[in-house]
């Protein structure tokens, strides 16, 4: 591995008001359809417009404009507009978009963080200039948990004693760019008084890894999200494993894709496994069994 991965990733783009520029990579998109008829459903929010059926399936469908904050979409515009089916943290979720745009290649690397000053409930992950047009790249993790609230809570892991010191006993890091998975992922950690490092950012990550690998207490567990503003989680592991110098941690590239996401990619840039969001049960007996490699590397 010593040639640097460049990791292109497609984007779509969709409008949702006006013609500002939104972004959704495609590996989370199962398929793009006109509105179809709807079965209502009752006691839902009022951006879960009804239900579609999709491969035999009913499947929710959220007015994304609404969703975010925009005025909902009238029935005019719902005539012409498309719905994205979405598979996210092992759920599949249709957004209805007022006009869906075009894909196009984008390097992680190009995209940077969105401004502190937006806040904590902006739905954006990422911004990306594209011909001269600033792109958003939303959080559906964030949005979900908007329209979604109890997807938010999760149930708690037994674990044993032993288990639970084991994981104290180590150096854990958590990479994720959503604001809602960093909580899920510190929950965990925390209703378990375990002791981790948490950051947004795969940049700030290695920065970390590094300054901690120097001062003689590296990390021994890497969980990291895979799609993420500047260093992916892919180019991070790639990174972290062509790094002669770093005590190699055992690495978990830990993402909202679903299953159909390229773990043979995640396995050639070194992680030691990939995981789909979020199963507390799995990745915490993952992180165990990390506890066991680190002690025969």
């Amino acid at each position: 591995m010593s040639k640097h991965p460049k990791q292109l990733q497609k984007l779509l783009l969709f409008q949702l008001a006006g013609r500002r520029l939104f972004g959704l990579g495609t590996l989370k998109i199962r398929e793009i359809m006109p509105l179809p008829r709807l079965t209502r459903l009752p006691s839902s929010q009022s951006t879960v417009i009804g239900s579609a059926t999709f491969r035999g399936a009913a499947v929710p469908v959220i007015d994304m404009a609404a969703a975010v904050g925009y005025p909902p979409l009238t029935a005019e515009e719902r005539a012409i507009a498309s719905v994205i089916v979405t598979d996210v943290n092992r759920k599949e979720i249709g957004f209805l978009v007022r006009k869906v745009q075009r894909i196009v290649e984008i390097d992680w690397q190009d995209v940077s963080p969105p401004p502190k000053a937006l806040g904590r409930n902006a739905f954006i992950t990422g911004l990306v200039n594209i011909d001269d047009e600033l792109v958003q790249l939303l959080d559906l993790e964030l949005l979900l948990a908007k329209v979604y609230p109890e997807s938010l809570s999760s149930q708690d892991v037994q674990l044993n004693d032993m288990e639970i010191e084991t994981l104290r006993g180590l150096s854990i890091l958590l990479v994720d760019d959503s604001i809602v998975a960093r909580k899920q992922l510190s929950d965990l950690l925390d209703r378990k008084n375990i002791g981790y490092q948490v950051t947004h950012d795969g940049n700030d990550a290695l920065a970390r890894m590094l300054s901690a690998n120097a001062d003689g207490h590296p990390v021994d567990i890497l969980v990291s999200d895979i799609e993420m503003p500047g260093l992916d989680g892919y180019e991070l592991a790639f990174e972290v494993r062509n790094n002669p110098n770093l005590h190699q941690p055992w690495i978990i590239l830990h993402s909202s894709l679903s299953s159909e996401m390229s773990l043979s990619y995640a396995e050639q840039v070194g992680a030691d496994r990939a995981l789909t969001k979020f199963d507390a049960h799995e990745l915490l007996h993952t992180m165990l069994t990390a506890a066991v490699g680190r002690k025969s590397k």
